[in-house]
């Protein structure tokens, strides 16, 4: 039997952190819509309260080596979930910070081809320093991923490759091209405090629609991290099949997502970059929907400082751009108060652009949680401990 009660919260709560500080295996369960980088150092202090929560990770990533693995094998990116796996992964265990390093390792860019195989060659044979010292059984089943990877590679470009990437491929490739198989193994081996999933495991794109009227399609055009920002705002966000092509396709997610959507205590639309990590997994068709259906609190946390996907947008802005896309499943029947139900901000020591108007967004039945988030050595970023503690506190 399930009952619906309505209490009161402190944020933070010193007694609640208290508690699941010392029983983090019976944590709470925080579902975060994410990237792999900004949320990084909060995912590894949420580990210190709970080994419970669930990250829902963007596969679209179409730049750097990424993009090099996703041309040659016709993929999902799986940088970003190599990425939140080792932020969650147990680093006193023995022998996983010998894989944090591997994992973390990329192939020289200016090596030629040569170099570049007859390093891979001594990763394959457990000869080089990174895998030498990685203890038993870990170093054979990573050197037999090494094994499959060089059975499929062919021409691959190694330059710059990530050593993880290439592990989680290889074992994404002898799985038939199942995901969820590969990221399980891991997170047994690393002893991965959380869950881990892509929103898809499709090779799709995004793409958007900027508001001079121009198309980008493409994650690594919208970031302004590998190519110059964005001339103008993002109107509309959407996927596509090909890079080539900007025609939208559409993507149901299965109902094992559903289902790990709808087991959370909390649903986070975090800070990070708002389009490409946040909104990005947004854009399947099911995840508002299931979202809706969550009876859980749902809480947006804004980044402070700039985006560069955000050009002319205030934090209202944000706000009404998060819930087209959570409500467009069914516009009529999904209400705000269904997949939006608070705001956690700052408003002393962080800057949102355009401010932080409480009037508006209580009109829009969404709580303001106006506390201190940002410390002195963050500054003018969230602290991930200060971040971790407040979420918590709303569970």
């Amino acid at each position: 039997m399930r009952i619906k009660i309505e209490r009161q919260v402190r944020v933070p709560d010193p007694i609640k952190l208290e508690r699941y500080r010392r029983t983090p295996d019976l944590g709470p369960r925080i579902l975060f819509f994410s990237g792999g980088t900004a949320l990084k150092k909060t995912s590894s202090v949420l580990t210190q309260y709970t080994h419970n929560t669930i990250h829902v990770i963007t596969p679209f990533d179409s730049g750097g080596s990424s993009a090099v693995i996703r041309n040659h094998f016709k993929m999902l990116a799986v940088g970003d979930i190599r990425n939140r796996l080792m932020a969650l992964a147990d680093q006193s265990v023995l022998g996983n910070p010998e894989i944090y390093k591997l994992f973390s390792y990329r192939l020289p860019k200016d090596a030629d081809e040569d170099e570049l195989r007859a390093e891979f060659s001594d990763m394959m044979e457990c000869e080089h320093p990174l895998v030498r010292n990685i203890p038993a059984p870990m170093r054979k089943i990573i050197r037999n991923h090494f094994i499959q990877f060089a059975t499929i590679m062919d021409d691959f470009n190694l330059r710059g490759a990530s050593i993880g990437n290439i592990i989680l491929t290889a074992g994404y490739i002898s799985n038939r091209r199942h995901i969820d198989p590969v990221i399980y193994i891991f997170s047994k081996l690393v002893e991965v405090r959380g869950i881990v999933r892509p929103t898809v495991n499709k090779d799709i794109h995004l793409a958007a629609e900027l508001e001079d009227g121009s198309f980008v399609v493409g994650q690594h055009l919208l970031t302004g991290k590998e190519s110059s920002p964005i001339a103008a705002g993002i109107k509309k966000l959407w996927l596509a099949e090909r890079l080539e092509d900007s025609t939208p396709c559409t993507v149901k997610i299965p109902r094992k997502m559903t289902l790990l959507i709808n087991s959370a205590e909390l649903i986070c639309y975090p800070l990070g970059s708002f389009y490409s990590s946040v909104v990005a997994n947004l854009l399947p068709e099911g995840i508002g929907k299931a979202v809706s259906e969550s009876k859980c609190p749902k809480v947006f946390t804004p980044n402070t400082g700039t985006d560069p996907e955000l050009k002319g947008h205030s934090l209202t802005d944000q706000i009404d751009k998060l819930l087209y896309y959570l409500r467009k499943d069914d516009p009529e029947n999904i209400s705000i108060n269904n997949v939006l139900n608070f705001i956690l901000v700052d408003s002393v020591n962080g800057f949102y652009p355009g401010g932080v108007d409480k009037k508006a967004i209580n009109k829009l039945g969404i709580q303001v949680i106006d506390c201190e988030l940002v410390s002195e050595n963050s500054s003018p970023y969230l602290d991930p401990k200060l971040l971790s503690q407040a979420l918590l506190s709303l569970t």
